[in-house]
Formats: structure tokens, C-alpha cells, sequence
């Protein structure tokens, strides 16, 4: 990653990250400064990624997900985040389009990386969704979305899936873009 025994971040990482996000080269160098003061060896394992995503969610259990969320991250596949993982995934996460979000959660998604999404892979997925719930919101959720198993159901019905197809990335896109209520099922965001 960059350069980061000298502590300075190569000019090709930021120009890459310049072009492919929405930030600056002065945010770029100031994201880069406090990765590197938390992360002096310019890497995040999963479990120090872990707990700071557990900051987010301190009454629900969402290790499960952010261990998704790592995977989907760690392009490289080495267990841990480098500054250009991280600086990418806080963009599809928190600023990117739509169609890119959807492209991360694809990959979120296809846990096995096969380039499909079987019914098995969205269980697991939307169980780990379901355990950042707080239970009194999960109380407050509709019949037919209150457990995992419900909102995989539901998910599945509306790509009128078999219980063994699969779904490819393009298919998943589309299908949740024409539904709002798909792509509630596919995330959670918190009640402020």
C-alpha cells in the first residue's frame, strides 16, 4: 500500500483514490494521516475492524456483518485493510452512487465469491443484518420481515427465485434499484 514505511502516501495510490472517489487530495492526505497515527503499520485486521464497527452498533451484535464487510473489502484477500480497502470502502459506503453501492452489496452478498448469490448466501447475509436489529425494533418490524428466515423468503419471492437458482450481479442490481422495499431488506440503518 502506498508508501507506508516512510510514512507518505505514493502519489499513484492518490491519484487512483482522487479518481475513483469523491474526496480531495487534501481529505485524501488527512484520512491518510489519522489512518496511519491508528494503524502505524498501514494496515486494519478484521478484529480491529470489528470493534470499530462495533462502536456504530452498541445495542445489537453486528461482528457477524462486519465480518462480511471486511471480506467484501480486503480485495487482495491478505486479512487485513490497507488505506486504499479502507478509503474505498467509506466511499461505497457513505457517499457512492447507487449503482456502486449496489455493486458492493453484490459482493457482500456473494459470500463465496462465485459471482452469484445463492438463497443460502442471503441468509446469511440478512441474519447478520437482523443481529445489528436492537430487539425493540425488530418487535416493530412487519409480520412477514420479522426473522431472517422471513426477509430471505421475501427477498427471494421477489427475483421469483427456486429454492437452488442463483442470482447474477447485473439481475441483483436492476431487481433492487426497481424496488424500494428490496433494498430496505438488503441493509439496516439505524433509528436516529
Amino acid at each position: 500500500m502506498g508508501n507506508a514505511r516512510s510514512g507518505a502516501l505514493s502519489k499513484e495510490i492518490l491519484e487512483e483514490l482522487k479518481t475513483s472517489t469523491r474526496y480531495s487530495e487534501e481529505e485524501l492526505c488527512r484520512w491518510y494521516e489519522s489512518f496511519q497515527r491508528q494503524c502505524p503499520d498501514g494496515r486494519i485486521s478484521r478484529a480491529e475492524f470489528e470493534k470499530i464497527y462495533g462502536t456504530f452498533f452498541p445495542n445489537s451484535d453486528p461482528q457477524g456483518y462486519a465480518r462480511h464487510v471486511f471480506r467484501s473489502f480486503d480485495t487482495n484477500d491478505d486479512g487485513t485493510l490497507d488505506f486504499r480497502e479502507y478509503i474505498i470502502a467509506l466511499h461505497l459506503t457513505s457517499s457512492g452512487k447507487t449503482h456502486l453501492k449496489l455493486e458492493w452489496a453484490f459482493s457482500l452478498f456473494d459470500v463465496d465469491r462465485n459471482g452469484e448469490v445463492s438463497k443460502s448466501e442471503v441468509l446469511e447475509i440478512i441474519t447478520a443484518i437482523f443481529r445489528m436489529i436492537p430487539p425493540e425494533e425488530q418487535r416493530l418490524l412487519p409480520e412477514d420481515e420479522n426473522s431472517p428466515q422471513k426477509r430471505a423468503d421475501k427477498l427471494w419471492a421477489f427475483f421469483n427465485k427456486g429454492e437452488h437458482d442463483k442470482i447474477a450481479e447485473g439481475e441483483f442490481i436492476d431487481g433492487v434499484m426497481k424496488n424500494d422495499a428490496i433494498m430496505r431488506l438488503i441493509q439496516y440503518e439505524p433509528k436516529k
